[in-house]
């Protein structure tokens, strides 16, 4: 099999051999430029787009009139079942807490430790959905399966709330007997019930969430011209589907439960989720397809395996035949286009390092292309940036729990209007809704006039935006937080910790909400963009699956850091409370608060250092010269 080389930069050639390099190199370089068949938008401060890959029908058959499929009308189908996921998802974030304690008669701590587990599984998991898209089934088929197991599962948890056997008796249970902790508790098997079909939800969220996103922006051609500008505006409009979403879940799913109960709540999550799988399917005729590329896991073991098994052999060595690459206009890997070699990770090389003993068709456990050796540099290069982003999920837990308890002790009327505590997160998405909207008429011209790029600021710079932003956010949280205590105590509500206290407005607590959304929005919208155009052809939903895991981690790094405070500040036979005492007047969480600003910061100066070492994927700004050089230097040797 014909092969091209790279030679190690760790040999000093002299200015001859410095020249026959620079051949070589450029040798290698004509196979990725005839190989990709993408126009390429210019440059915009570092952005790539990376495919090269054909879209198919639904049947794998290369789709001959692509103005029949795709763009923004296949789009706005797959925003309908992003919504209503996470509609589910954020109806049951904020209402399963209170499900659990008033109706399941389970302690708050522990209820809330149950949702954050839930949340962190739902999200953590979507690895696997991620990699059984870009594995075997492709991002379609792994959404409709999983879609539909969301569905079991949301149809379980309404029956566990219309069913009076799946729920303890409610007899002589007040509210006081509730707050005492003196209801009949729920039997084993009902409390095995519940989690059962909510770990089913969970999964079934984990098989859609890495994918919506690549499956929506998968639509868009990627030759257009305005490829680019289309990505950016659809990252956009998807994360606005997921607020819509979350603002029907803290406002519409709040009310019936209010008038018309738990029941009623939790089912219409479950029809919302049916509707929406019915429109995602009506739009099958629409959708493009991508190839899934083979197990993900398998390339990235073998090029770990290949690169061991070379550990030993210098790149000088005299049986180097060079670099491994097939030849031709494709990769080796299905739905993948070729990618050029870096210079990072030097190590992995190894696994592309040809011999002259691997023969003519040596095993992928003993070489590897150097597009699968690539793959593996991307995947380790992404991984410092999502991995960044975990402190603001936990911020996000924390508010989810802290922010609500704060709310019980502070009036919430505005006017005439009294608004449930459980509808407080709404605010975070009416920031969300509202800095969308604003987006391109607003920020993109003023970040535009900063950075000089056109599309405003990059997808990191947005990143780090959404971190520093959501310090302030903690920061200010703590500072209100240590107000509201000290003013309890002095107006002599420090045993009354769920009595509103009438001339303390729980509206004050809108400033660390409309931050932390504010936060939200630059930050994931920015992740989410950046993942997808720098993840590997083949491996873009468990690219996109970074950014899932990441706040799942998020949500258990909540549990075990509240676990540790807890732990620490807390002791019975002392009789000191915890900084996390049920009773929020007589524990600190405003040092939990600060706790996290600091955190935060040390997360966010690490987020700089990995970002301004960072290089976007390569990529040739003109094609044409690539391969006219190379060809004239084949020339050249010719003669």
């Amino acid at each position: 099999m014909e092969t091209k080389e790279i030679r190690s930069p760790e040999r000093s050639p002299v200015a001859g051999e410095g020249m026959l390099e620079l051949a070589r190199r450029k040798k290698l370089g004509i196979y990725f430029a005839e190989s990709d068949e993408r126009r390429f938008p210019a440059a915009i401060g570092g952005d790539y787009v990376s495919g090269g890959t054909t879209p198919v029908n639904i049947r794998g058959k290369p789709i001959e009139d692509l103005s029949k499929t795709g763009g923004w009308i296949a789009a706005f189908f797959i925003f309908g079942n992003e919504m209503a996921e996470r509609m589910a998802y954020f109806g049951l974030s904020v209402n399963m807490v209170t499900f659990m304690f008033y109706v399941m008669h389970r302690p708050f701590n522990s209820s809330a430790n149950v949702v954050n587990n839930f949340l962190g599984i739902s999200q953590a998991s979507s690895v696997l959905g991620g990699f059984l898209a870009d594995a075997y089934l492709g991002r379609y088929w792994t959404i409709a399966i999983f879609t539909t197991i969301y569905l079991v599962g949301l149809t379980g948890i309404t029956l566990c709330a219309t069913m009076s056997i799946f729920v303890p008796n409610q007899a002589q249970c007040d509210q006081l007997s509730i707050l005492l902790g003196t209801c009949e508790p729920a039997k084993p098997w009902q409390m095995l019930y519940l989690y059962i079909v909510l770990y089913i939800t969970s999964f079934g969220a984990a098989g859609i969430r890495p994918c919506v996103s690549s499956f929506g922006a998968d639509q868009f051609d990627e030759r257009s011209r305005d490829y680019r500008a289309h990505l950016d505006r659809f990252f956009n409009l998807f994360y606005l589907s997921v607020t819509i979403g979350a603002i029907a879940a803290f406002t519409m799913v709040v009310y019936i439960q209010m008038k018309h109960g738990w029941a009623s709540a939790f089912g219409s999550l479950a029809i919302a989720m049916g509707i929406s799988n019915v429109i995602f399917f009506l739009g099958t005729p629409l959708y493009r397809h991508r190839l899934p590329g083979g197990s993900p896991l398998t390339r990235v073991a073998q090029v770990l395996v290949a690169a061991f098994r070379k550990r030993n052999v210098p790149f000088s060595s005299s049986d180097f035949i060079g670099l491994y690459e097939v030849p031709g206009k494709r990769s080796a890997i299905k739905g993948s286009g070729k990618i050029e070699h870096t210079d990072g990770f030097r190590w992995l090389d190894k696994a592309a390092l040809q011999l002259k003993e691997d023969g003519a068709d040596p095993s992928p456990w003993r070489l590897c292309t150097v597009t699968q050796v690539e793959e593996v540099k991307i995947l380790l290069k992404l991984l410092p940036i999502p991995t960044c982003t975990i402190m603001l999920s936990v911020i996000l837990t924390e508010y989810l729990t802290l922010s609500v308890q704060q709310a019980y002790t502070m009036n919430k009327h505005m006017g005439h209007l009294k608004l449930p505590v459980t509808c407080m997160p709404v605010f975070p998405a009416l920031s969300i809704f509202l800095i969308l909207a604003l987006y391109y008429s607003t920020f993109v011209p003023l970040a535009r006039c900063i950075t000089g790029r056109r599309q405003g600021a990059s997808q990191l710079q947005r990143v780090g935006l959404g971190l520093a932003i959501s310090i302030l956010s903690v920061a200010w949280a703590g500072v209100f937080e240590r107000y509201r205590r000290n003013y309890a105590i002095k107006h002599g509500y420090q045993a009354l910790f769920l009595s509103p206290m009438p001339n303390l407005s729980a509206y004050w607590l809108l400033i660390q909400y409309c931050l932390i959304g504010v936060a939200e929005v630059f930050c994931i919208v920015g992740l989410l963009e950046f993942l997808y155009e720098e993840a590997p052809d083949a491996m873009r939903s468990v690219g996109s699956a970074y950014a899932a895991v990441a706040g799942g981690l998020g949500c258990f790094v909540a549990t075990i850091l509240n676990n540790i405070v807890k732990s620490v500040t807390g002791n019975e036979a002392e009789g000191r409370q915890s900084w996390l005492s049920q009773n929020i007047n007589t524990g600190r969480f405003d040092y939990l608060y600060w706790l996290l600003a600091v955190l935060s910061l040390i997360n966010f100066c690490a987020f700089l250092f990995f970002a301004q070492r960072y290089k976007y994927r390569a990529r040739k700004e003109v094609e044409v010269e690539v391969l006219k050089t190379s060809t004239a230097i084949s020339s050249t040797e010719g003669k």
